[in-house]
């Protein structure tokens, strides 16, 4: 009997040629074209049939002017959101994006003014810079600590004199790169500590759904009511489906005062209309994701406990701690010794793969790299074996 009967994770799909950013772009983004692509997060296996065959359909009627979001787009979310969390949300919550990092941006311009800190928590996603040193916010860094075992939030570090005029945080719920599920009590430290300040949680969960076994989802906003009144929740079926490319996000939020907020802000750029084929795989996803959703775990979840075997085994100068959520690994390169230009050189030149140089997630990024472990299991094993090589031969 096979694993994976229902789905096929293993089939090596061609995405040359088909404007994909992930391969299309590998000569402009590392110099070469010949090497195996496992840096931007989207995942190599086909979107759910159940997602073409709804946007085949609606294809099938041949206009394609201007639509709205019917109230299933909206309850479809709801549902996904009680089914896989406990998590009760009006669909007056929900609010459009055209995708989680122009959220980031729209937060930023809604809900503080030119000079307000906002702090993150690096090493991090890094839109979340930009976000806010674009917009003429000053950007604080409350940065994470690696035990060697797992990375963890520095909250007590936030009483120092810098955050005293903080009026935001972005977090990363789980967080990317590091791959922390955070736990119930981690987030709740954070937020009392952000109702005392009157500082606004904006928590990215757009990995929530990407949990691995043995791990739970905690959303910021089922920690209490006071909590979900200074909580803006980021979401959408992106990452999990793998349809980034529909541009079709969600930001919950349940205080009516920064709703209008939100609303007036994305009212006034005209940003709101989404369109018919990212609203089209929305409801497919949350209302016939949920089987399809479990394969893919146990499939991610297959390849990484591999890949983090493999480099702790064969792999000498890096290591790996698996992580509790979403598809990416973060190598801790820091036992080869080198420096920025010489890693990336060592995975590009020599290895032939094309990873996330750490230093771009902020202040202790350095020495790291993210690996993205969504495709087939033959890839994972070639991008080792020449990374294994490659490090072999700098003794040589």
């Amino acid at each position: 009997m096979q694993e994976f009967m229902s789905w096929n994770f293993d089939e090596t799909v061609n995405r040359e040629g088909t404007w994909c950013v992930k391969y299309d772009l590998r000569k402009e983004i590392f110099g070469e074209a010949d090497i195996i692509p496992m840096w931007v997060a989207d995942m190599d296996f086909n979107t759910p049939p159940f997602i073409v065959s709804a946007i085949k359909e609606r294809a099938g009627h041949e206009v394609y002017g201007y639509s709205f979001r019917p109230q299933v787009y909206y309850s479809s979310i709801a549902d996904w959101l009680s089914k896989q969390y406990k998590w009760q949300i009006s669909t007056d919550w929900i609010c459009f994006s055209p995708g989680i990092v122009p959220a980031l941006n729209f937060c930023t311009l809604a809900f503080t003014e030119p000079g307000d800190g906002i702090i993150v928590q690096p090493p991090v996603y890094f839109p979340f810079f930009s976000a806010i040193e674009s917009h003429g916010r000053k950007l604080l860094y409350n940065r994470l600590v690696n035990t060697g075992k797992r990375w963890e939030m520095d909250v007590r570090s936030l009483h120092q004199p810098q955050f005293e005029n903080a009026k935001a945080i972005f977090i990363s719920n789980p967080h990317n790169p590091v791959g922390r599920s955070w736990s119930k009590e981690e987030l709740t430290e954070l937020c009392e500590f952000c109702l005392k300040r009157n500082i606004l949680i904006i928590s990215d969960e757009i990995h929530s759904d990407l949990t691995l076994p043995g791990y739970m989802h905690t959303p910021v906003a089922t920690l209490g009511e006071e909590i979900a009144e200074i909580t803006i929740t980021l979401t959408a079926p992106s990452k999990t489906f793998n349809i980034a490319g529909l541009a079709t996000s969600s930001v919950i939020i349940s205080n009516p005062l920064l709703i209008k907020r939100f609303l007036t802000l994305t009212e006034s750029l005209h940003v709101g209309n989404g369109n018919i084929f990212g609203i089209t795989a929305s409801i497919a996803a949350y209302t016939s994701g949920y089987e399809w959703l479990q394969d893919l775990i146990r499939y991610i979840d297959k390849n990484v406990s591999f890949a983090i075997d493999f480099i702790n085994k064969n792999i000498p100068g890096i290591s790996a701690v698996k992580p509790e959520a979403t598809y990416m690994l973060w190598l801790d390169c820091t036992g080869l010794q080198m420096g920025v230009k010489e890693l990336q050189s060592l995975f590009i030149k020599n290895a032939r793969v094309g990873l996330n140089e750490g230093s771009t997630f902020g202040p202790g990024g350095e020495g790291f790299m993210r690996m993205n472990v969504a495709t087939s299991m033959t890839n994972v094993e070639q991008a080792l074996e020449q990374i294994a090589k490659a490090v072999s031969d700098l003794k040589k």
